[in-house]
């Protein structure tokens, strides 16, 4: 028995199904920005926002650790200055092995960031 096309659009794979709907609120200047730039790409608006997600990566937000260790070398830069001061008031010999420690502890934070 021979199958004949019966015409049609052939079925979509269910990957290619758009099967969720999602709403989002904008402002009135985001609002503005969605139609203009969807009608400078010549397409439809939701395509332009499937595209911008699918073209679009995401940089995490610093993390609470992370932020704490950056407050750290705030206050490591404050006391690296102060060793700067007593250096070119006292000579470097002086202030040498502070100036060691500090940097070895640096080093150690930026080490943990990396």
């Amino acid at each position: 028995m021979v199958q004949f096309n019966k015409g049609g659009r052939p079925r979509k794979l269910d990957d290619e199904k758009m099967k969720y709907k999602v709403t989002v609120k904008l402002s009135t200047v985001g609002y503005y920005s969605l139609i203009g730039k969807s009608k400078e790409a010549g397409i439809s608006q939701s395509e332009f926002v499937r595209q911008s997600i699918m073209n679009t990566t995401v940089v995490q937000r610093l993390t609470p650790e992370l932020n704490a260790e950056i407050r750290k070398l705030s206050g490591m830069a404050n006391n690296l200055n102060q060793i700067a001061r007593k250096a070119n008031a006292l000579g470097y010999d002086h202030i040498r092995r502070e100036y060691l420690f500090l940097a070895c502890k640096i080093d150690r934070i930026i080490n943990k960031m990396l």
